[in-house]
């Protein structure tokens, strides 16, 4: 299984996913700040290692804190916390691993300092356990849902690059196919940042499943041609009536699905619903640089000084969506009861 971070004795270990497919690189952040970057400059992304990598990054921090009485470890603490908020507003798993994080700071409270700071490197720890964990349980709910063989197409990258390990999307393909499914993926290349061509696909190929790669703009195309059968994506955050924040192109490809008569499936962890957020309007939609859009592979590929528009997201309505596969369960509409009964404990029927 790849690994796409991990706790060691020098920081946290990341592979860097801006050197991929050609470069196998991995770095290690040797405090808090570092691992900051690397989410902000998405040498770790996608919405659960995302929130992995908060976990592991408020661990180091509060581990390196110098404070010998609680009031400054809390202050030391509270700082760590919000640098690593503000590192990137879509994925709500980052703000639920910060929030966890405060949690158990909370429950260990009337501790030393020094046990406080075993207990979070603890916790972190359990995190990364905990996500592999329910990527495979969400791979066992899913792999049902996918036909017995086919065409499966996916948009950005959803597999174990996107987790603490396995994946959700591409960890549900993984599971239909290790039932004996015959199953081949279409990959969409996922500009601007080329998640897709650059990750899925690389993914993929060492899994030994067969994958093709296409650009965004042929999805249609190959829908009519007959040889999508289902479309499953990842989520960054998915609100409580069940619309979802996913990689921008997302949403087109959910409309081109519904067009052709293709059931279109988001999987992701319960950590990425949030309740809290009623409907998709109200999802904070991270902007990027406009070089990611203007450059390619350092290459200016656009004029001088063009306005551009660069949201990382798309919001796909529910209407959209088939079902959410989840480590608890599968979701249906209508969802706002589902999600609840999800976040509940309780799998709807």
């Amino acid at each position: 299984m790849i690994k796409t971070l991990e706790w060691t004795d020098a920081g946290v270990r990341f592979i860097d996913q801006t050197k991929l497919p050609t470069e196998e690189v991995y770095v290690t952040c040797k405090n808090y700040e570092e691992v900051a970057e690397a989410i902000r400059t998405m040498i770790v992304r996608g919405a659960p290692a995302i929130g992995v990598a908060a976990a592991m990054g408020v661990a180091l921090g509060a581990n390196q804190s110098t404070a010998q009485t609680i009031p400054d470890f809390n202050r030391d603490f509270d700082a760590i916390c919000n640098t690593l908020a503000g590192t990137r507003p879509t994925a709500v798993n980052l703000f639920w691993a910060i929030r966890r994080m405060r949690e158990k700071l909370e429950e260990l409270s009337g501790e030393s300092v020094d046990q406080i700071k075993k207990g979070l490197v603890a916790e972190a720890q359990r995190v990364l356990i905990e996500d592999i964990a329910a990527n495979e349980a969400m791979g066992r709910h899913g792999a049902v849902l996918l036909p017995s063989s086919g065409g499966v197409l996916t948009h950005c990258n959803a597999g174990a690059l996107a987790t603490a390990g396995y994946g959700t999307a591409l960890g549900v393909i993984r599971a239909a196919v290790d039932s004996g499914k015959k199953l081949s993926v279409y990959a969409d290349e996922t500009r601007p940042f080329l998640q897709g061509s650059r990750l899925t696909a690389w993914e993929l190929m060492k899994d030994g499943i067969p994958t093709t790669l296409i650009a965004d703009n042929m999805a249609g195309a190959i829908m009519r041609q007959g040889k999508i059968d289902a479309v499953i994506v990842g989520a960054d955050r998915i609100a409580a009536n069940g619309d979802v924040a996913n990689k921008i192109g997302t949403y087109t490809v959910a409309v081109l699905a519904k067009e052709h008569g293709i059931p279109f499936y988001v999987a992701a962890p319960i950590s990425t619903i949030d309740l809290n957020t009623p409907d998709g309007s109200r999802i904070p939609i991270e902007q990027r640089a406009s070089t990611e859009v203007t450059h390619l592979a350092g290459r200016q590929i656009a004029p001088d000084d063009v306005r551009v528009e660069n949201p990382a997201f798309d919001v796909t309505p529910s209407k959209y969506v088939t079902a959410i596969v989840t480590e608890r369960g599968v979701a249906r509409a209508p969802y706002q009861e589902s999600l609840a009964g999800l976040i509940a404990g309780t799998v709807p029927a």
